[in-house]
C-alpha cells in the first residue's frame, strides 16, 4: 500500500517503480481542464482580480507569507467553487516539513494535503521566504490519490504554491497513468484565476455526477 511510504521520502521514480504509474501526454487523456467549463460571473472576477491584488502585496513583504497561501489565495478559491458546501467536505491530512539548501541558504517549508471528498486532492506549498516549485509536491499529491484510487473512476488533483497551479489526472487501468493540464501563473496577463476557477467547478460538477451515480 502506497500508504506505508514515508511522506517526506516519497520520490516520484519510486512511485513510477513499485506502483506501475505512468506520466501521459496524450492531449485526449485529461480534457477535464479544458471541456465544457462553466462561465465566471463579473462577480466572481472582481473578487479574484481582489485575491491577485492581495496576493502581489503580500510579495513585498516576503517575510510575511508563512501560512498564508490557504487563507489568501486557496480559500476564496474553494469557496467561489462551492467546495464548502455540502456534499463536499475538506480534511486536512499532516503536513508534511520540506527543507532545501541552495548556497548556505536553508529554505524551509511545509506540503499541506486537503482532501475535497476522496476523488479530489489538493497539496499547498508554502514556504516563509522562497517559493518551492510545484514540482517538489507531486510525488506527495500523487501519493495520495494512488491510495485513494477508485478502480471506476479517474482522480483529480490540485497542487499549489499561491502562485502557480497545476491540476493532475490519475486513472486506474492495466497501467495506472497520470497527465497534468498546463500550469497557471498568477503573474501573467490578465488573471488566470479566473481560468483555476472554471476548472474547480467542473471538477466539482464531475463529482457531484459520480455521488448520483
Amino acid at each position: 500500500m502506497v500508504q506505508t511510504i514515508q511522506a517526506r521520502n516519497i520520490a516520484l521514480n519510486d512511485l513510477e517503480t513499485n506502483f506501475k504509474i505512468e506520466w501521459i501526454e496524450d492531449d485526449q487523456f485529461f480534457r477535464e481542464w479544458q471541456d465544457d467549463l462553466p462561465e465566471i460571473s463579473e462577480a466572481e472576477k472582481q473578487r479574484l482580480d481582489r485575491v491577485k491584488a492581495s496576493y502581489r502585496n503580500l510579495l513585498k513583504r516576503p517575510t510575511l507569507l508563512e501560512n498564508t497561501v490557504k487563507m489568501v489565495v486557496l480559500s476564496p478559491l474553494l469557496d467561489l467553487a462551492d467546495f464548502y458546501l455540502a456534499p463536499f467536505h475538506v480534511t486536512s491530512e499532516k503536513s508534511v516539513e520540506i527543507v532545501d539548501e541552495d548556497e548556505g541558504m536553508i529554505v524551509r517549508g511545509q506540503l499541506d494535503v486537503l482532501a475535497l471528498f476522496q476523488e479530489f486532492w489538493v497539496v499547498v506549498i508554502e514556504s516563509k521566504q522562497v517559493a518551492f516549485s510545484l514540482e517538489v509536491g507531486i510525488p506527495q499529491l500523487l501519493a495520495y490519490m494512488l491510495a485513494n484510487l477508485n478502480s471506476d473512476r479517474p482522480t483529480y488533483g490540485l497542487l499549489t504554491n499561491g502562485a502557480d497551479f497545476l491540476f493532475v489526472k490519475l486513472v486506474k487501468r492495466e497501467t495506472t497513468q497520470y497527465a497534468f493540464s498546463r500550469k497557471f501563473y498568477l503573474f501573467n496577463p490578465g488573471n488566470e484565476l479566473y481560468s483555476v476557477l472554471s476548472i474547480l467547478k467542473r471538477l466539482g460538477e464531475l463529482n457531484i455526477g459520480n455521488l448520483a451515480e
